[in-house]
């Protein structure tokens, strides 16, 4: 296939999968991006399209809304499609998508199997679309804020990442717990993908100088490592799905023999929270708030063992607009997409292990 309409246009034609409540944040930063735009909506309940984009775009026409999905795949005006359904969904309908030539951003997580992943990666690959998992957070100033200062050597080498991301499950929220984990349910799949993700990615930040790296467990340039083995509990609803979930996270010594942990929890019974903390040899660095909403001030705080203290305060930011902003970019100029579905596959398979440790009550070793 070649994708001349998306290469040669100045905006990508987006499409939107779904009535899910993403869409608050999602849909208007596809209208707002520089480089995109709207021209279809869909969802499977009759009218549900018209009404989000009712909702959340009042002033905004030209968009096809239709109450089937298949209609907005076979949508020739769709170059890329956001596909924000239920978890246990991503896999089915990033297929059709695919398939149908369609470049997608698949809501996290991609999927529940690294299987699947490694079958969205093939028929990408096939079709000549790319493909990314939406972890919006990582488009934020402050996170490449983090990355400079980690590896400039402000903290020293770095030896423990923690990781908190909770919400206090309400009402109309109750869909994401009503099926198990093996059907996508439960805290670790709606945001500890996040929690891991997180882990992962900072503890790849360790390379002050190179010296303390396991070469054969993590690459150059601050890309994510990945863990050894994994000791988790959890609590379980009737229903299968996890309500919290906490966990060790074991990345394996570094050269000088310096154990290397990552610890996290994610819960539906606790206040609002995304924060983490990198910690090394020298201090610690802190990022307040992964999760920035329209009037939150983004703060990154560090310490250093010599009483050194500092707050980094960033202008807003709306992580879902650059987010799409890169993704149509990558697709427009053909490059390639910041997260790979090589992360994508390895945070899955985090997840699979934390996931099975949860279920047995031990250690499990990552393969």
């Amino acid at each position: 296939m070649t994708p001349t309409k998306t290469t040669q246009a100045k905006k990508l034609n987006w499409g939107i999968l779904g009535a899910a409540r993403v869409n608050e944040r999602l849909l208007p930063a596809i209208i707002e991006a520089q480089n995109s735009q709207l021209v279809a909506i869909a969802s499977r309940r009759a009218g549900a399209a018209k009404a989000t984009l009712d909702k959340y775009a009042p002033c905004h026409g030209n968009v096809n809304c239709y109450d089937d999905l298949e209609s907005l795949i076979n949508d020739e005006n769709v170059h890329a499609v956001y596909c924000p359904m239920a978890n246990n969904e991503h896999v089915e309908w990033a297929l059709k998508a695919i398939n149908a030539g369609k470049h997608v951003l698949i809501e996290k997580p991609m999927a529940l199997t690294v299987a699947d992943i490694e079958a969205i990666e093939q028929a990408a690959l096939k079709n000549n679309v790319k493909v990314m998992e939406g972890f919006m957070y990582r488009f934020h100033p402050q996170h490449a804020r983090v990355k400079e200062l980690v590896e400039s050597g402000l903290i020293g080498d770095v030896l423990s990442v923690r990781a908190s991301y909770s919400f206090l499950m309400k009402p109309n929220r109750m869909y994401r717990i009503a099926g198990s984990v093996e059907n996508g349910g439960g805290a670790m799949w709606d945001i500890g993908p996040y929690a891991i993700h997180t882990l992962r990615w900072a503890m790849g930040l360790n390379n002050v100088g190179l010296k303390n790296l396991d070469l054969g467990n993590a690459a150059q340039n601050g890309k994510p490592i990945e863990p050894k083995s994994v000791t988790v509990h959890a609590k379980f609803n009737e229903a299968g799905a996890d309500i919290v979930t906490s966990g060790i996270l074991d990345f394996g010594n570094d050269s000088e023999g310096r154990a290397r942990f990552g610890h996290f929890d994610v819960s539906f019974e606790r206040s609002r929270k995304s924060e983490y903390e990198i910690i090394g040899t020298k201090g610690w660095l802190k990022c307040h708030a992964a999760w920035v909403f329209q009037n939150d001030v983004p703060v990154i705080s560090w310490a250093l063992e010599d009483g050194k203290y500092a707050e980094e305060r960033f202008a807003h930011s709306n992580h879902f607009n650059l987010e799409i902003e890169h993704f149509s970019d990558c697709v427009l100029n053909d490059k390639a997409p910041m997260l790979d579905l090589a992360d994508a596959k390895n945070n899955c398979k985090a997840i699979e292990a934390v996931l099975k440790s949860a279920a047995i009550g031990g250690l499990v070793v990552c393969k």
